[in-house]
């Protein structure tokens, strides 16, 4: 596997069997070149001889890349990009090796389910997000921008009135609108600004945790819906640790990217992974090629197959337990 020549569509499948030799490849490959990941394998006494699906491969607890550095190779990454964090918390980095590689791999999921980004004026509100440096929903974000070929800045702190006018002056000009948002900013400027907003497509992005009273994604949409007089609202799945997204248009019901695809684990057992049902989702992402393509998330969530989830809530640790305990302090 030649990474110097790695070509987005490589890892573009929407076909299952395909999707599932390329994962098997790439794991072995991970195992070879990823020191962390090999010794996690290696710790929870894996036989890699054995891995012969999809459901075997081990996946990595979301938590490490919290605490190491996860890379797949021997590269200086272009950019790194860190979650968001409360108080006390340690943020996740994910070292991308390439910027480009990530903008492309994005915009095709994107465009799988809305077509050509060119058709959109792209607005944004994401205030935590800009608030910060270097997280990958404001890079996904600013390359749609970028792509859409508007010859304005589509991103809003908190100035609702602006954005606000922004968006009538577009419908006025009949412009196809998108506007990308956090969940808490989304429900505070539906409560100042209602209005007709039947005609953009409205997609949030989570958010809510740690900012005020959280409510279900059900309830956020209902508000929204109520407010701004739409048949239904959008959602994105994405995180720090995966490079590939998800897209719910209607009823939190997401769908991947073909790059991804989604299993479930046993909460009470995290070496029992099916391909559907409930439980915790673990990911593989192709797009991590060069970090880690495997990960175990603590989101819970409704797996109906590899490509369709509902998420459902949250794990109630974040603390690192069993297996992955034992490569903490090496």
């Amino acid at each position: 596997m030649n990474l110097d020549t790695i070509d987005v569509n490589d890892f573009f499948l929407r076909e299952n069997s395909a999707f599932e030799k390329k994962a098997l490849a790439v794991f072995r490959y991970q195992y070879e070149h990823n020191e962390l990941y090999r010794s996690y394998v290696q710790a929870i006494k894996m036989d890699i001889e054995k891995v012969d699906s999809i459901r075997k491969i081990p996946f990595l607890p979301i938590s490490f890349f919290k605490s190491h550095s996860i890379i797949t190779g021997n590269f200086e990454p272009e950019i790194i990009f860190e979650s968001s964090k409360t108080t006390g918390e340690v943020a996740s980095k994910h070292c991308v090796r390439s910027k480009a590689f990530y903008q492309q791999n994005a915009l095709l999921g994107f465009q799988e389910y809305y077509g050509s980004i060119k058709d959109y004026t792209v607005l944004a509100l994401l205030p935590s997000y800009l608030e910060r440096n270097n997280a990958s929903l404001v890079f996904m974000v600013n390359y749609f921008m970028q792509q859409s070929g508007q010859d304005f800045e589509g991103f809003y702190l908190n100035e609702f009135q602006g954005l606000y006018n922004r968006i009538n002056e577009l419908r006025n000009e009949n412009k196809k609108i998108i506007l990308i948002g956090v969940s808490f900013a989304l429900m505070d400027f539906a409560a100042q600004f209602p209005g007709d907003f039947s005609t953009i497509i409205v997609m949030e992005t989570g958010g809510m945790k740690g900012r005020k009273k959280e409510i279900t994604r059900m309830e956020l949409h209902a508000f929204l819906k109520q407010q701004w007089n739409l048949e239904a609202v959008n959602a994105e799945y994405g995180m720090t640790e995966l490079l590939s997204q998800a897209y719910a248009q209607s009823n939190g019901h997401f769908k991947t990217c073909a790059s991804l695809r989604v299993l479930v684990r046993d909460v009470n057992d995290p070496f029992e992974v099916s391909q559907e049902g409930v439980g915790a989702l673990n990911f593989i992402d192709l797009a991590n090629v060069n970090s880690c393509s495997f990960i175990a998330t603590e989101d819970l969530g409704k797996v109906f197959t590899s490509s369709d989830f509902e998420v459902i809530g949250r794990m109630d640790h974040t603390a690192l337990r069993g297996c992955s305990l034992l490569l903490l302090n090496q």
